[in-house]
C-alpha cells in the first residue's frame, strides 16, 4: 500500500505541475478550429514545407542527450561580464531610419514610424518553465528588466518555446502594450495568462495585419517547431515580415535553412535589414537550427542588404562556444560580401547611419 501511495503522490504531483500556467494551454475551440484548416495541418500536427527531422538518421535522443551530460564542451558561457551599453527602452527615435536594440538571444527592440516594437521578450534568468532548470543567461546580460518596457505599441511572438515566449516577461510586459502579433495557436497561451484576447493578432502564413495605419506585418514560413510540454507542432511557428512605408525588415524568430528563404526573397524582398538565428545549432539537429554559414546564405536567399545575427549572446542551448556563432558568420559575411552588423547588447544601431561592426566578443 506504500508503494501504491508514493505512486499516487507522483501522478498527482506530476498533474499539478504540468498543469501550472507556465507551460500554457493547448488551442481549443475556435482557436483549433483554424489550426485545422491551415494548409499545413496534416495528420494531427502542424508540418514543416520540408520533412523535418529532430535529429538525423540514426542520431537518438539519448545520444543527444549523452553528449550534452557527459561530454565536455568547452566556452560554453564566458567568464566574465559582456559588455552592456544602457539603452533608451522608452525614447523617441533620434532619426527617421529605423533603430534596434538587441538584448541578447533572439529579444529586441525596434523602434520605427514613432512606434516602438518588441520581439520574443526574454528577461528571465533561464529560458524554462522553472529557474532552477536550465542554462543560466550570461553575465552581465540581465541588465535591463521586463518591468522597464512601458507602454510597447506592438509585441510579436514568433513561437511558443521557452526561449522566445517567456512567461514572467510577458506578465510584466503584456498588460501596457497596446497591440500583440503571433502565430495562430499561441493566444492559447496567452490568454491562459489573462491578456485580453482583443488586442491578440494571431496569423497563419502568409497572412498579414495593418496596425497604426502605415505598419504591415506579414506571417512567413519557418522551419522549426513548436510545444511547450509534451505534445508538439499544436501551435504555429513563424517568421515576419515588417514593413513600414519606407522600410522592410526581415524577423526571423527560428528556422533551419531550406528552401523557404530564397521564396520570401522573391515575394517580399529586398530587406533593409534581416534579424536572423544565428546561434544554438549542432550535426544532433540540423534542420531545426542554422549553422552560421546558412545564416549568411538566408540573408542572402532574402535579399537582405544588411544581416544582424541574432540567437546567441546570452544563453548556452548548444555545445558550441558561446561566442563562436559570430566568428562563423562574420568570416561567412566577409567570404560573401555581405553587409553585417553585430552591435553589442543594449547597443542601439540605426539603419543605414549607425552600424556598429566592432568584434566585441573578442575581448572577453
Amino acid at each position: 500500500m506504500i508503494a501504491v501511495y508514493i505512486l499516487l503522490f507522483i501522478l498527482i504531483a506530476f498533474f499539478i505541475i504540468t498543469n501550472l500556467p507556465v507551460f500554457g494551454r493547448l488551442p481549443k475551440g475556435s482557436r483549433l478550429e483554424k489550426i485545422h484548416h491551415l494548409a499545413n495541418y496534416r495528420d494531427g500536427a502542424l508540418q514543416n514545407q520540408s520533412i523535418t527531422l529532430m535529429q538525423p538518421e540514426g542520431i537518438s535522443f539519448f545520444k543527444v542527450l549523452n553528449a550534452f551530460l557527459f561530454k565536455k564542451h568547452p566556452n560554453r558561457a564566458p567568464d566574465k561580464s559582456l559588455p552592456f551599453i544602457a539603452p533608451n527602452l522608452n525614447g523617441k527615435p533620434k532619426s527617421d531610419a529605423p533603430e534596434i536594440i538587441w538584448f541578447g538571444h533572439s529579444s529586441y527592440l525596434i523602434k520605427v514610424d514613432g512606434l516602438r516594437v518588441l520581439v520574443d521578450p526574454v528577461f528571465s534568468k533561464t529560458p524554462s518553465p522553472f529557474s532552477f532548470i536550465g542554462s543560466k543567461a550570461f553575465l552581465g546580460t540581465d541588465v535591463v528588466k521586463a518591468e522597464e518596457f512601458k507602454n510597447i505599441d506592438i509585441l510579436i511572438i514568433t513561437h511558443d518555446h521557452y526561449d522566445h515566449l517567456d512567461y514572467q516577461s510577458i506578465l510584466k510586459i503584456a498588460p501596457e502594450v497596446k497591440t500583440i502579433v503571433t502565430s495562430q495557436g499561441v493566444g492559447e497561451h496567452l490568454e491562459r495568462w489573462g491578456i485580453n484576447s482583443g488586442k491578440i493578432n494571431e496569423l497563419g502564413w502568409d497572412e498579414s495585419v495593418d496596425l497604426f495605419n502605415n505598419l504591415r506585418i506579414t506571417a512567413v514560413p519557418a522551419r522549426h517547431f513548436t510545444g511547450r510540454k509534451f505534445k508538439r507542432n499544436q501551435t504555429l511557428w513563424s517568421a515576419f515580415v515588417l514593413k513600414t512605408e519606407n522600410y522592410q525588415l526581415f524577423l526571423g524568430g527560428d528556422s533551419g535553412y531550406d528552401a523557404h528563404f530564397a521564396k520570401i526573397g522573391e515575394a517580399f524582398g529586398p530587406f533593409d535589414l534581416a534579424l536572423l538565428e544565428c546561434g544554438q545549432y549542432n550535426a544532433y539537429w540540423p534542420y531545426i537550427h542554422m549553422f552560421p554559414e546558412e545564416t549568411v546564405q538566408a540573408a542572402i536567399d532574402l535579399k537582405a542588404k544588411i544581416l544582424m545575427p541574432v540567437h546567441w549572446g546570452k544563453f548556452s542551448l548548444a555545445m558550441h562556444p558561446w561566442n563562436e556563432p559570430v566568428k562563423r558568420a562574420v568570416l561567412a559575411a566577409a567570404e560573401k560580401q555581405l553587409p553585417l552588423v553585430t552591435p553589442k547588447l543594449g547597443e542601439t544601431i540605426i539603419l543605414n547611419e549607425y552600424l556598429p561592426t566592432k568584434n566585441w566578443w573578442l575581448e572577453e
